[in-house]
């Protein structure tokens, strides 16, 4: 249960900081953003610069995979002392007053630990099992986390009795994930992120990872990018029933970031699955058209 009114005054700068961490990072499906319930963006912006942080860590360019886990560790570590009272940084400071005034248990944020260090020590996946467990620990907890700071379900311990609407939640996150994963396929093989295309559909489609290490886009490709974004979708509408399972305004925050992944997809079947040199991305139109489409379907 929620307790607090207002963020105190002596957190206002590490909150500000947090926020500024935001808006340094542009992405197409926000966390905190307006249409989040009020009370509670000061809160995901915490969470946020916590992860993003935490993902540019995984991602440093000029450092090698020792040197990234030694700092996601040292993370690790800070986010125990939060928990603890002891926070040292603006961001964990701001972290151990959601702890406080929310019960939020620290578990969902170790869960993302997990799956940076993840980026950082597993380049490829064999399986989309393999890869959809991967998302359980990138994006599930997030979906989770804002659900219990909106008040709509519960993570503290001895209350997880929302099997339902964590499922759904659950299902649109990893959605969402699978959708940056499709959209970024032309950059993160080169940046050092993981080629997160599962090997055994890469084989039953014909796709070598010299293809796409090449940017050599190919029927091939085309029809396995189209596959990927097929299931992706059902992922989507299989997570639809959360929005109408929550109160407002957080009924629209979802569907908006709802929409924002469909129209990506949308842009991904467009091209025919070629996302190699052109990553599809929302126009303003296209936001302020997911945001009318969100505002009438959460309106039902």
């Amino acid at each position: 249960m929620i307790t607090f009114q207002t963020i105190p005054t002596r957190l206002a700068g590490d909150f500000r900081y947090c926020r500024e961490v935001v808006g340094m990072h542009s992405e197409n499906f926000p966390v905190g953003s307006l249409f989040a319930p009020r009370r509670i963006r000061p809160l995901l912006h915490a969470i946020y610069a916590f992860a993003r942080t935490a993902d540019d860590f995984a991602d440093l360019p000029g450092r090698g995979g020792e040197a990234r886990l030694l700092l996601l560790d040292d993370w690790s570590r800070r986010l125990e002392q939060a928990e603890a009272g002891r926070p040292d940084h603006p961001i964990f400071r701001a972290l151990a007053y959601v702890f406080e005034v929310t019960d939020l248990p620290s578990d969902p944020l170790h869960e993302l630990l997990i799956a940076f260090r993840m980026d950082v020590t597993n380049k490829r996946y064999d399986t989309m099992a393999e890869l959809e467990q991967y998302c359980r620990y990138s994006a599930n907890p997030i979906g989770r986390i804002v659900l219990h700071l909106a008040g709509q379900a519960n993570l503290s311990p001895g209350q997880r009795s929302h099997p339902e609407i964590f499922a759904y939640s659950d299902a649109i996150c990893t959605a969402l994930q699978l959708t940056n994963h499709w959209q970024d396929l032309g950059e993160d093989p080169y940046s050092g992120r993981p080629l997160y295309l599962p090997r055994e559909l890469m084989d039953r489609f014909g796709v070598t990872e010299e293809m796409i290490l090449a940017r050599r886009f190919s029927p091939a490709i085309g029809s396995l990018m189209l596959h990927l974004v097929s299931r992706t979708r059902s992922l989507f509408l299989a997570g639809e029933p959360l929005i109408r399972a929550v109160d407002w305004p957080l009924k629209l925050e979802l569907a908006a970031i709802r929409e924002g992944g469909m129209t990506i997809l949308d842009h991904i079947e467009a091209a025919g699955g070629n996302t190699m040199r052109v990553r599809p991305h929302l126009s303003s139109w296209e936001r302020a058209n997911c945001f009318w489409r969100a505002l009438a379907g959460a309106s039902l």
